[in-house]
């Protein structure tokens, strides 16, 4: 891992200040693992769950509270299974400043 990967991990982990515990677990753990060219994390939330050490209902009830928050949103859907991304607004590629005219 090079320093700007870690760098957009610490921003990550800095934007979901105001989460619990679990929350951030949850996107953390999106925002570390392996992605497949469209961002998504291709990996059940069984596996996921297991990684972390939560029962999978914890795991996909503090999922669902991130996606309802915005901070994930779902990619791809094969048979029952989904898969998410990290959205715009963990990633920060939504945040716009607006620009002033120079006078």
């Amino acid at each position: 891992m090079n320093n700007e990967d870690k760098q957009k991990l610490l921003d990550v982990l800095h934007r979901t200040a105001g989460m619990t515990a679990n929350q951030r677990l949850v996107v953390m753990l999106y925002a570390m693992h392996p992605t497949d060219r469209g961002g998504a994390v291709i990996e059940t939330g069984a596996n996921l769950a297991k990684l972390v050490g939560m029962s999978p209902t914890v795991f996909s009830r503090t999922r669902r509270q991130v996606i309802e928050a915005g901070w994930l949103e779902e990619t791809d859907r094969l048979a029952h299974i989904s898969y998410y991304r990290l959205s715009a607004k963990s990633t920060g590629e939504g945040v716009v400043i607006p620009l002033r005219r120079a006078t």
